[in-house]
C-alpha cells in the first residue's frame, strides 16, 4: 500500500522535533495539569516559541506557511500523550478557530490577532453552541444589534472549549432576526478578553478531558467594534458550514489516534496478564475481539490518510468527512470499551490510563455535530431524505 502523500520527509522530521518537545516540556506535567483541571498559559507560550501553534499561517503572520500535514502531526502526537483534552484545546485554537480569523478578519485587526495566536499570547475559542441550540446553527438566539460603529451582543453560549482561558472568541450570532431563511441572519463577530459585558460565567464540570477547560459564557450588552465582524454580515452560517469540514477532519484524526494508542496499550497487557495459567489474549473470545479491533483500526487509518490527502489537494470532502467523523469516533469508543473490559478490574481504576481514555473518547461522537447529525447530513447527500 503506497504511503499517504501528506507524510512527507519534512512532516516526519517535524514529528520528531515535536515529540522531543512534548517529552521534555509537556509530558512530565500532564498528570498535575489534569488534576488541576487546566492547561497553564506557559504551555501555550512554549508551543508558540517552538512554532507548534498555527504552523500553516503565513510567515508575516507568525506562522511557517506549512502544509496541513504539520497540523495533523500536532494533533496526532498530542493525542498519543493519552491526555485528549490537551489535543482538543490546541485543535480548537489552531485549526478550528484561527482559520476564521485568517480568512475573514479585517486588515486593521487581523495581523495583531494572528501573530498573538501563533505566539501563544492569545488563546482562541469559537462560540457556536447555546443552551437550546446544538447542531441547529441556523436558529441561534444570541443577538447582535448595530449601534453606530459598534455591535452590541446579548446572549449565552455553552460547552465552549477554551472558554475560560480564551483571549479571543469567534461568536456566531443573529444580526437579522427577520431573515428568511433564518440562516441568512447569522454573522460572526470576534470578542476580545476584557470587553465589558463579556462574562466567563463558569468552568463546566465535565465527565472527562479535564486538562482542557469548557465554559459557559454570557454576553450582556457587550459592545464590540464593527471591525470585529468576520467577513460579510449575514454570511456567518455559510462560513461555519465551509469551515466545519476542517473541524470534523480534526475530530476524525483525534478519534483515529485515540483508537490506535488505546489498542497499543491494551495488546501488551493482554499478553502479559494471566488467567487460569495462560495469557488472557490467548482465550479465543479475547483474541477474536483484539483481531476485530485491530482490523478496524487499520481500515480507519487507510480511510483517514486518504481523506487528509484529499483535503490537502483542495477537494470537497463534505461527504467523506461526515462519514469519517461518525465512524472513527464510534470506533474509538468501541476500542476503549473493549480495552477496559480486557483490563478487568484494573480497567475501572482511575490511575490506569485506559480508564481515562474510556471517559475522554465519549465526547467525540457528540461535539462538532453529533454522529446522528452526521448521518442526517449523509442521508440528504444520498437522496434518502
Amino acid at each position: 500500500m503506497p504511503a499517504a502523500r501528506w507524510r512527507t520527509a519534512d512532516v516526519e522530521a517535524f514529528r520528531g522535533a515535536f515529540r522531543t518537545f512534548l517529552r521534555k516540556e509537556v509530558v512530565p506535567h500532564l498528570v498535575d495539569w489534569e488534576k488541576e483541571r487546566r492547561t497553564p498559559r506557559e504551555f501555550w507560550r512554549a508551543m508558540g516559541r517552538g512554532g507548534f501553534l498555527c504552523p500553516w499561517l503565513a510567515e508575516e503572520d507568525g506562522g511557517s506557511a506549512a502544509g496541513f500535514g504539520f497540523s495533523v502531526v500536532i494533533c496526532e502526537e498530542l493525542g498519543r500523550t493519552g491526555f485528549m483534552g490537551l489535543q482538543t484545546g490546541v485543535s480548537v485554537h489552531s485549526d478550528i478557530t484561527v482559520p476564521y480569523l485568517d480568512h475573514l478578519g479585517r486588515p486593521e485587526v487581523r495581523g495583531r490577532w494572528l501573530r498573538g495566536c501563533a505566539s501563544g499570547e492569545y488563546v482562541a475559542a469559537i462560540g457556536m453552541t447555546e443552551p437550546a441550540v446544538g447542531s441547529d446553527l441556523a436558529n441561534l438566539e444570541t443577538s447582535a444589534v448595530r449601534d453606530g460603529d459598534d455591535w452590541i451582543l446579548n446572549g449565552q453560549k455553552t460547552f465552549i472549549s477554551n472558554g475560560i482561558e480564551c483571549d479571543l472568541i469567534v461568536v456566531a450570532c443573529r444580526t437579522d432576526p427577520g431573515a428568511n431563511p433564518a440562516h441568512a441572519g447569522v454573522s460572526l463577530i470576534v470578542v476580545e478578553e476584557g470587553t465589558p459585558g463579556f462574562v466567563k460565567a463558569r468552568k463546566l464540570d465535565k465527565m472527562g478531558q479535564h486538562i482542557q477547560d469548557t465554559a459557559e459564557i454570557f454576553f450582556e450588552d457587550c459592545r464590540v467594534p464593527a471591525s470585529h465582524m468576520l467577513g460579510e454580515e449575514g454570511r456567518g452560517f455559510r462560513y461555519l458550514m465551509e469551515n466545519l469540514q476542517r473541524e470534523r477532519l480534526m475530530i476524525s484524526i483525534a478519534a483515529q489516534v485515540a483508537a490506535e494508542q488505546i489498542l497499543d496499550k491494551t495488546l501488551p497487557y493482554t499478553k502479559e496478564r494471566k488467567a487460569f495459567g495462560k495469557s488472557i489474549a490467548s482465550f479465543q473470545h479475547n483474541a477474536f475481539k483484539l483481531v476485530e479491533r485491530a482490523t478496524e483500526v487499520e481500515i480507519g487509518r487507510t480511510f483517514l490518510d486518504a481523506l487528509i490527502d484529499a483535503f490537502e489537494a483542495g477537494e470537497d470532502i463534505a461527504k467523506r468527512v461526515s462519514m469519517a467523523k461518525w465512524w472513527l469516533s464510534d470506533l474509538a469508543n468501541r476500542v476503549a470499551y473493549d480495552a477496559v473490559q480486557l483490563h478487568g478490574g484494573y480497567g475501572y481504576m482511575g490511575e490506569v490510563a485506559v480508564a481515562r481514555d474510556f471517559i475522554d473518547v465519549r465526547a467525540m461522537p457528540i461535539y462538532a455535530g453529533s454522529n446522528e447529525v452526521m448521518k442526517l447530513i449523509l442521508a440528504r447527500m444520498m437522496g434518502l431524505s
